[in-house]
Protein backbone atom coordinates (compact mmCIF):
# COMPACT_ATOMS: atom_id res chain seq x y z
CA UNK A 1 0.00 0.00 0.00
CA UNK A 2 1.19 3.28 -0.63
CA UNK A 3 2.05 5.85 2.11
CA UNK A 4 -0.19 8.51 2.42
CA UNK A 5 1.39 11.90 1.72
CA UNK A 6 1.67 14.86 4.25
CA UNK A 7 -1.73 16.64 4.60
CA UNK A 8 -0.13 20.26 4.37
CA UNK A 9 1.61 19.08 1.12
CA UNK A 10 -1.63 17.70 -0.20
CA UNK A 11 -3.34 20.79 -0.07
CA UNK A 12 -0.29 22.86 -0.61
CA UNK A 13 -0.26 24.98 2.13
CA UNK A 14 2.10 25.63 5.22
CA UNK A 15 2.08 24.04 8.32
CA UNK A 16 0.86 27.40 9.68
CA UNK A 17 -1.39 28.08 7.51
CA UNK A 18 -4.40 29.75 8.74
CA UNK A 19 -7.86 28.34 8.41
CA UNK A 20 -9.17 30.46 6.40
CA UNK A 21 -6.17 29.41 3.95
CA UNK A 22 -6.51 25.59 4.29
CA UNK A 23 -10.36 26.58 3.32
CA UNK A 24 -9.23 28.03 0.23
CA UNK A 25 -7.05 25.29 -0.94
CA UNK A 26 -9.07 23.17 -0.63
CA UNK A 27 -11.64 24.72 -1.95
CA UNK A 28 -9.43 24.87 -5.14
CA UNK A 29 -8.35 21.18 -5.65
CA UNK A 30 -11.95 19.80 -5.05
CA UNK A 31 -13.13 22.06 -7.83
CA UNK A 32 -10.05 20.93 -10.00
CA UNK A 33 -10.59 17.08 -9.14
CA UNK A 34 -14.43 16.82 -9.15
CA UNK A 35 -15.22 13.76 -10.53
CA UNK A 36 -18.14 15.31 -12.48
CA UNK A 37 -15.63 17.41 -14.25
CA UNK A 38 -13.08 14.57 -14.68
CA UNK A 39 -15.45 11.38 -15.48
CA UNK A 40 -13.69 8.50 -15.44
CA UNK A 41 -9.94 9.71 -14.41
CA UNK A 42 -9.12 8.05 -11.62
CA UNK A 43 -6.48 10.04 -10.79
CA UNK A 44 -8.86 13.02 -10.50
CA UNK A 45 -10.81 10.81 -8.37
CA UNK A 46 -7.65 10.07 -5.82
CA UNK A 47 -6.83 13.67 -5.79
CA UNK A 48 -9.98 14.48 -5.09
CA UNK A 49 -10.65 12.16 -2.09
CA UNK A 50 -7.25 12.75 -0.68
CA UNK A 51 -7.97 16.47 -0.76
CA UNK A 52 -10.72 16.32 1.06
CA UNK A 53 -9.28 13.70 3.69
CA UNK A 54 -6.77 16.25 4.31
CA UNK A 55 -9.12 19.07 5.06
CA UNK A 56 -11.10 16.78 7.36
CA UNK A 57 -8.27 16.91 9.47
CA UNK A 58 -6.87 19.88 8.94
CA UNK A 59 -9.79 22.22 9.23
CA UNK A 60 -10.91 20.65 12.74
CA UNK A 61 -8.65 21.72 15.98
CA UNK A 62 -8.51 19.04 17.60
CA UNK A 63 -7.49 16.73 14.95
CA UNK A 64 -4.90 19.09 13.56
CA UNK A 65 -3.42 19.29 16.81
CA UNK A 66 -3.13 15.45 16.68
CA UNK A 67 -1.87 15.02 13.37
CA UNK A 68 0.62 17.64 14.28
CA UNK A 69 2.09 15.64 16.93
CA UNK A 70 1.59 12.05 16.20
CA UNK A 71 0.80 12.42 11.97
CA UNK A 72 -1.02 9.99 10.70
CA UNK A 73 -1.63 7.62 13.59
CA UNK A 74 -2.92 10.22 15.38
CA UNK A 75 -6.09 10.95 13.28
CA UNK A 76 -6.57 7.61 11.66
CA UNK A 77 -9.91 6.57 10.73
CA UNK A 78 -11.27 9.70 9.54
CA UNK A 79 -10.70 8.60 5.66
CA UNK A 80 -14.46 8.49 3.31
CA UNK A 81 -15.79 5.69 1.34
CA UNK A 82 -16.35 8.01 -1.75
CA UNK A 83 -17.73 11.07 -3.15
CA UNK A 84 -21.00 11.47 -1.46
CA UNK A 85 -19.34 11.00 1.37
CA UNK A 86 -17.15 14.28 1.01
CA UNK A 87 -20.10 16.10 -0.47
CA UNK A 88 -22.19 15.68 3.01
CA UNK A 89 -19.02 16.08 5.12
CA UNK A 90 -17.98 19.90 3.08
CA UNK A 91 -20.95 21.03 1.31
CA UNK A 92 -20.86 23.95 3.74
CA UNK A 93 -17.46 25.25 2.58
CA UNK A 94 -18.75 25.93 -0.18
CA UNK A 95 -21.50 28.23 0.78
CA UNK A 96 -24.21 25.22 -0.18
CA UNK A 97 -23.82 26.97 -3.82
CA UNK A 98 -20.88 25.74 -5.63
CA UNK A 99 -20.74 22.48 -5.94
CA UNK A 100 -24.53 22.76 -6.73
CA UNK A 101 -24.24 25.31 -9.63
CA UNK A 102 -21.14 23.62 -11.04
CA UNK A 103 -21.86 19.72 -11.04
CA UNK A 104 -25.08 19.83 -9.25
CA UNK A 105 -24.51 18.70 -5.84
CA UNK A 106 -26.99 18.21 -3.22
CA UNK A 107 -26.56 20.88 -0.77
CA UNK A 108 -28.43 21.34 2.55
CA UNK A 109 -32.27 22.31 1.33
CA UNK A 110 -30.53 22.68 -2.39
CA UNK A 111 -31.28 20.63 -5.42
CA UNK A 112 -29.88 17.79 -6.81
CA UNK A 113 -28.32 17.18 -10.30
CA UNK A 114 -30.11 15.59 -13.05
CA UNK A 115 -29.21 11.79 -13.78
CA UNK A 116 -26.68 11.42 -16.58
CA UNK A 117 -28.79 9.26 -19.71
CA UNK A 118 -27.30 7.09 -22.66
CA UNK A 119 -28.49 7.14 -26.13
CA UNK A 120 -27.14 4.76 -29.10
CA UNK A 121 -26.90 6.27 -32.41
CA UNK A 122 -25.92 4.52 -35.70
CA UNK A 123 -24.67 5.73 -38.78
CA UNK A 124 -23.33 4.77 -41.77
CA UNK A 125 -19.15 4.11 -42.49
CA UNK A 126 -19.71 6.74 -45.01
CA UNK A 127 -21.87 9.09 -42.75
CA UNK A 128 -18.80 9.01 -40.66
CA UNK A 129 -16.76 9.83 -43.01
CA UNK A 130 -18.32 13.23 -43.73
CA UNK A 131 -20.28 13.61 -40.77
CA UNK A 132 -24.14 14.03 -39.88
CA UNK A 133 -26.67 14.90 -38.17
CA UNK A 134 -29.05 12.51 -36.62
CA UNK A 135 -32.50 12.47 -34.55
CA UNK A 136 -32.83 10.58 -31.75
CA UNK A 137 -35.92 9.74 -29.70
CA UNK A 138 -35.33 9.90 -25.85
CA UNK A 139 -37.67 9.69 -23.01
CA UNK A 140 -36.77 11.64 -20.06
CA UNK A 141 -38.16 13.35 -16.52
CA UNK A 142 -39.11 16.80 -16.96
CA UNK A 143 -40.55 19.15 -14.31
CA UNK A 144 -44.39 18.24 -14.63
CA UNK A 145 -46.34 21.00 -16.08
CA UNK A 146 -49.94 21.73 -13.68
CA UNK A 147 -47.12 21.40 -10.45
CA UNK A 148 -43.87 23.84 -12.41
CA UNK A 149 -41.62 20.99 -11.00
CA UNK A 150 -43.02 21.96 -7.37
CA UNK A 151 -44.78 18.28 -6.85
CA UNK A 152 -47.64 20.34 -4.71
CA UNK A 153 -51.11 20.37 -6.05
CA UNK A 154 -51.91 23.66 -7.87
CA UNK A 155 -53.07 26.30 -5.95
CA UNK A 156 -51.13 24.91 -3.00
CA UNK A 157 -47.33 24.78 -1.94
CA UNK A 158 -44.93 22.65 -0.27
CA UNK A 159 -44.10 23.67 3.54
CA UNK A 160 -41.02 23.72 5.51
CA UNK A 161 -39.74 20.12 6.46
CA UNK A 162 -40.60 20.11 10.24
CA UNK A 163 -37.66 18.01 11.04
CA UNK A 164 -34.89 19.44 9.71
CA UNK A 165 -36.62 23.20 9.01
CA UNK A 166 -35.72 23.19 5.67
CA UNK A 167 -32.25 22.69 5.94
CA UNK A 168 -32.48 19.59 3.85
CA UNK A 169 -29.78 17.66 6.63
CA UNK A 170 -29.93 16.23 9.97
CA UNK A 171 -26.69 16.22 12.48
CA UNK A 172 -25.63 13.10 14.35
CA UNK A 173 -22.84 13.10 16.93
CA UNK A 174 -20.68 10.01 17.37
CA UNK A 175 -18.19 10.94 20.17
CA UNK A 176 -16.18 14.32 19.41
CA UNK A 177 -17.67 13.76 15.67
CA UNK A 178 -20.41 15.46 14.21
CA UNK A 179 -21.97 14.03 11.04
CA UNK A 180 -24.65 15.20 8.79
CA UNK A 181 -26.90 13.35 6.60
CA UNK A 182 -29.72 13.87 4.44
CA UNK A 183 -32.97 14.38 6.39
CA UNK A 184 -35.32 11.18 6.77
CA UNK A 185 -38.55 13.01 6.52
CA UNK A 186 -37.99 15.17 3.76
CA UNK A 187 -35.17 13.24 2.12
CA UNK A 188 -33.03 16.10 1.90
CA UNK A 189 -35.17 18.07 -0.31
CA UNK A 190 -35.94 20.92 2.50
CA UNK A 191 -39.65 20.88 2.39
CA UNK A 192 -42.65 18.85 2.45
CA UNK A 193 -45.80 18.07 0.31
CA UNK A 194 -49.10 17.53 2.15
CA UNK A 195 -51.17 17.74 -1.00
CA UNK A 196 -49.41 16.30 -3.81
CA UNK A 197 -49.87 16.58 -7.91
CA UNK A 198 -52.11 14.34 -9.04
CA UNK A 199 -50.42 14.60 -12.43
CA UNK A 200 -46.90 13.69 -11.40
CA UNK A 201 -48.17 12.08 -7.51
CA UNK A 202 -46.14 14.60 -5.87
CA UNK A 203 -42.24 14.15 -7.62
CA UNK A 204 -42.38 17.27 -9.33
CA UNK A 205 -41.43 15.36 -12.91
CA UNK A 206 -43.04 13.03 -15.35
CA UNK A 207 -41.59 11.11 -18.18
CA UNK A 208 -41.67 13.07 -21.71
CA UNK A 209 -40.60 11.61 -25.16
CA UNK A 210 -37.98 14.10 -26.99
CA UNK A 211 -36.63 14.28 -30.25
CA UNK A 212 -33.12 15.48 -29.78
CA UNK A 213 -31.09 16.22 -32.84
CA UNK A 214 -27.24 15.18 -32.25
CA UNK A 215 -24.49 16.57 -35.04
CA UNK A 216 -21.81 13.72 -35.17
CA UNK A 217 -18.28 14.92 -36.74
CA UNK A 218 -16.80 13.59 -39.70
CA UNK A 219 -14.27 11.17 -38.33
CA UNK A 220 -15.87 9.18 -35.60
CA UNK A 221 -15.02 5.78 -34.86
CA UNK A 222 -17.34 2.94 -33.38
CA UNK A 223 -18.00 3.06 -29.68
CA UNK A 224 -17.39 6.79 -29.57
CA UNK A 225 -19.34 8.88 -27.30
CA UNK A 226 -19.94 12.51 -27.62
CA UNK A 227 -21.64 14.25 -24.87
CA UNK A 228 -24.76 16.77 -24.65
CA UNK A 229 -24.49 19.03 -21.57
CA UNK A 230 -27.93 19.51 -20.31
CA UNK A 231 -29.86 16.86 -22.19
CA UNK A 232 -30.25 14.24 -19.70
CA UNK A 233 -32.33 13.94 -16.84
CA UNK A 234 -33.68 17.88 -15.34
CA UNK A 235 -32.29 18.54 -11.45
CA UNK A 236 -34.56 19.52 -8.56
CA UNK A 237 -34.92 22.55 -7.06
CA UNK A 238 -33.83 24.40 -10.63
CA UNK A 239 -30.40 22.49 -10.22
CA UNK A 240 -28.85 21.45 -13.54
CA UNK A 241 -30.01 18.85 -15.33
CA UNK A 242 -27.59 15.98 -16.49
CA UNK A 243 -25.95 14.79 -19.64
CA UNK A 244 -26.82 12.87 -22.51
CA UNK A 245 -23.61 10.72 -23.82
CA UNK A 246 -24.78 9.38 -27.28
CA UNK A 247 -22.85 6.00 -28.08
CA UNK A 248 -21.93 6.11 -31.85
CA UNK A 249 -22.28 2.54 -33.60
CA UNK A 250 -21.08 2.56 -37.09
CA UNK A 251 -22.88 0.02 -39.57
CA UNK A 252 -20.71 -2.70 -40.84
CA UNK A 253 -19.93 -2.22 -44.29
CA UNK A 254 -19.67 -4.83 -47.33
CA UNK A 255 -16.76 -3.89 -49.03
CA UNK A 256 -14.48 -1.51 -46.34
CA UNK A 257 -12.79 -2.42 -43.24
CA UNK A 258 -11.13 0.56 -41.17
CA UNK A 259 -7.81 0.58 -39.75
CA UNK A 260 -7.76 4.07 -37.77
CA UNK A 261 -7.94 6.94 -40.79
CA UNK A 262 -7.31 3.98 -43.69
CA UNK A 263 -9.86 1.71 -45.46
CA UNK A 264 -8.98 -1.41 -46.75
CA UNK A 265 -11.16 -2.94 -49.89
CA UNK A 266 -10.24 -6.74 -51.50
CA UNK A 267 -10.83 -6.51 -55.11
CA UNK A 268 -10.08 -9.35 -57.17
CA UNK A 269 -7.94 -9.71 -60.68
CA UNK A 270 -7.60 -12.24 -63.00
CA UNK A 271 -4.40 -13.85 -63.76
CA UNK A 272 -4.28 -11.66 -67.10
CA UNK A 273 -4.53 -8.75 -65.07
CA UNK A 274 -1.65 -9.18 -62.61
CA UNK A 275 0.65 -10.43 -65.01
CA UNK A 276 0.02 -7.70 -67.69
CA UNK A 277 -1.15 -4.82 -65.67
CA UNK A 278 -4.37 -2.95 -66.44
CA UNK A 279 -6.92 -0.66 -64.81
CA UNK A 280 -10.27 -1.67 -62.96
CA UNK A 281 -12.73 0.20 -61.40
CA UNK A 282 -13.01 0.01 -57.38
CA UNK A 283 -15.74 1.62 -55.50
CA UNK A 284 -15.14 4.62 -52.64
CA UNK A 285 -17.39 5.25 -49.79
CA UNK A 286 -18.99 8.46 -50.94
CA UNK A 287 -17.51 9.45 -54.56
CA UNK A 288 -18.89 6.34 -56.33
CA UNK A 289 -16.64 3.86 -58.29
CA UNK A 290 -12.72 5.42 -59.23
CA UNK A 291 -10.13 4.05 -61.36
CA UNK A 292 -7.13 1.94 -60.14
CA UNK A 293 -4.32 1.09 -62.07
CA UNK A 294 -2.99 -2.68 -61.67
CA UNK A 295 1.10 -2.67 -62.00
CA UNK A 296 2.54 -5.44 -64.42
CA UNK A 297 3.33 -8.74 -62.53
CA UNK A 298 0.98 -7.52 -59.68
CA UNK A 299 1.22 -10.45 -57.03
CA UNK A 300 -2.10 -12.15 -54.83
CA UNK A 301 -2.62 -10.09 -51.66
CA UNK A 302 -0.36 -7.03 -52.73
CA UNK A 303 -1.95 -3.91 -51.12
CA UNK A 304 -2.56 -0.72 -53.82
CA UNK A 305 -2.79 2.53 -52.50
CA UNK A 306 -5.45 5.89 -53.15
CA UNK A 307 -4.00 8.47 -51.54
CA UNK A 308 -7.04 10.47 -49.86
CA UNK A 309 -9.81 8.13 -49.99
CA UNK A 310 -9.59 7.42 -46.71
CA UNK A 311 -11.15 8.86 -43.35
CA UNK A 312 -10.46 12.36 -42.08
CA UNK A 313 -9.05 12.98 -38.78
CA UNK A 314 -11.05 13.74 -35.91
CA UNK A 315 -9.38 16.25 -34.97
CA UNK A 316 -6.75 18.02 -37.04
CA UNK A 317 -6.13 17.99 -40.49
CA UNK A 318 -5.68 15.08 -42.74
CA UNK A 319 -7.36 12.27 -44.59
CA UNK A 320 -6.29 8.57 -44.34
CA UNK A 321 -6.29 6.52 -47.91
CA UNK A 322 -7.91 3.84 -49.29
CA UNK A 323 -6.15 0.34 -49.71
CA UNK A 324 -6.58 -2.05 -52.24
CA UNK A 325 -5.79 -5.56 -51.79
CA UNK A 326 -5.46 -7.24 -54.91
CA UNK A 327 -6.51 -10.93 -54.92
CA UNK A 328 -5.76 -13.31 -57.64
CA UNK A 329 -8.53 -15.28 -58.79
CA UNK A 330 -7.85 -18.94 -60.28
CA UNK A 331 -10.72 -19.38 -62.66
CA UNK A 332 -12.74 -22.66 -62.63
CA UNK A 333 -14.00 -23.24 -65.46
CA UNK A 334 -12.06 -22.72 -68.89
CA UNK A 335 -13.36 -23.45 -72.47
CA UNK A 336 -11.25 -25.82 -74.61
CA UNK A 337 -9.63 -22.36 -76.08
CA UNK A 338 -8.63 -20.91 -72.76
CA UNK A 339 -7.16 -24.49 -71.82
CA UNK A 340 -4.92 -25.00 -74.85
CA UNK A 341 -3.34 -21.10 -74.64
CA UNK A 342 -2.74 -21.75 -70.58
CA UNK A 343 -1.43 -25.40 -71.90
CA UNK A 344 1.09 -23.82 -73.79
CA UNK A 345 2.07 -21.02 -71.92
CA UNK A 346 3.04 -23.24 -69.11
CA UNK A 347 5.42 -24.96 -71.48
CA UNK A 348 7.05 -21.75 -72.21
CA UNK A 349 6.88 -20.95 -68.27
CA UNK A 350 8.74 -24.91 -67.15
CA UNK A 351 11.65 -23.08 -69.76
CA UNK A 352 11.64 -19.83 -68.06
CA UNK A 353 11.13 -19.88 -64.56
CA UNK A 354 11.12 -16.70 -62.79
CA UNK A 355 13.57 -15.43 -60.21
CA UNK A 356 10.68 -15.72 -57.04
CA UNK A 357 10.18 -19.65 -58.42
CA UNK A 358 13.72 -20.28 -58.83
CA UNK A 359 14.44 -19.21 -55.29
CA UNK A 360 11.90 -21.28 -53.71
CA UNK A 361 12.64 -24.75 -55.23
CA UNK A 362 16.53 -23.78 -54.64
CA UNK A 363 15.57 -23.59 -50.99
CA UNK A 364 13.41 -26.47 -51.07
CA UNK A 365 16.49 -28.53 -52.44
CA UNK A 366 18.91 -27.48 -50.20
CA UNK A 367 16.28 -28.44 -47.34
CA UNK A 368 15.97 -31.89 -48.64
CA UNK A 369 18.88 -32.41 -49.46
CA UNK A 370 21.06 -31.22 -45.96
Amino acid sequence: MAEKRDYYEVLGVARNASDDEIKGAYRKLALKHHPDKNPGNLEAEIRFKEAAEAYNVLSDAQRRERYDRFGHAGVDGNSFGGAEDIFSAFGDIFGGTIFEGLFGGGGRGGGRRGSHLRGDVEITLAEARTGVTKTMSLARREPCGPCKGTGASPGSKPSKCPLCGGVGEVQMRQGIFALRQACPQCRGAGKVIENPCKECRGSGKVEVEREIEVRIPAGVEDGMQMRLGGQGESGDNGAPAGDLFCVISIEEHPFFERHNQDLLCQVPITFAQAALGGEIAVPTVDQGKTTLTIPRGTQSGQVLRLRGLGMPALQGSGVGDLLVRAVVVTPTRLNAEQEALLRKYAETEEQNVSPERKSFFDRLKAYFEG
